[in-house]
């Protein structure tokens, strides 16, 4: 029996998704500045910036701990702004989860936009949490970088 799941957050930002597209795509490392408490270093591991099959890996604390999670590029789409990141190594995977897949994308809501965070996962067994504060990590990082976007 699979135990599947899938989680969902939304962010109202008061920028464009291009911003935040682009700098989840093309420059993730400058999220350190924006966000130190949480993002400590973002390394590209293969590959280039951005491309189809890159590999990122982030240094990040949550829940008052270090960690790391290292992610493949498995999607993208502009016109969505949407990136799809594979975890393949970290935490997340040695700890918790057999797979884990993170995609971000912004969409039209009203005369504004929403970013959107969609967490999928296969947990190993029934006690294994659902990662819901790994969802709000993500989301207060997505204020982080409108409240960022908003002073430049």
């Amino acid at each position: 029996m699979a135990l599947s799941g899938k989680l969902i957050g939304y962010v109202e930002i008061s920028k464009k998704g291009d911003v935040f597209h682009d700098l989840l795509r093309h420059n993730p490392h400058q999220i350190v500045a924006i966000s130190p408490d949480k993002i400590h270093d973002c390394e590209l591991h293969a590959g280039e910036r951005g491309v189809v099959g890159s590999v990122i890996c982030w240094h990040y604390t949550h829940d008052g701990k270090k960690k790391t999670c290292t992610e493949i590029i498995e999607a993208v789409n502009e016109e969505n702004h949407m990136i799809v990141f594979k975890v393949i190594g970290g935490d997340l995977l040695e700890e918790l989860y057999k797979t884990f897949t993170i995609i971000f994308h912004v969409e039209q809501k009203g005369d504004g936009q929403v970013a959107t965070w969609t967490l999928e996962f296969e947990k190993p067994d029934i006690s294994t949490p659902y990662p819901t504060s790994f969802l709000d990590f993500l989301c207060n990082l997505v204020k982080d970088m409108d409240a960022h976007s908003s002073t430049n």
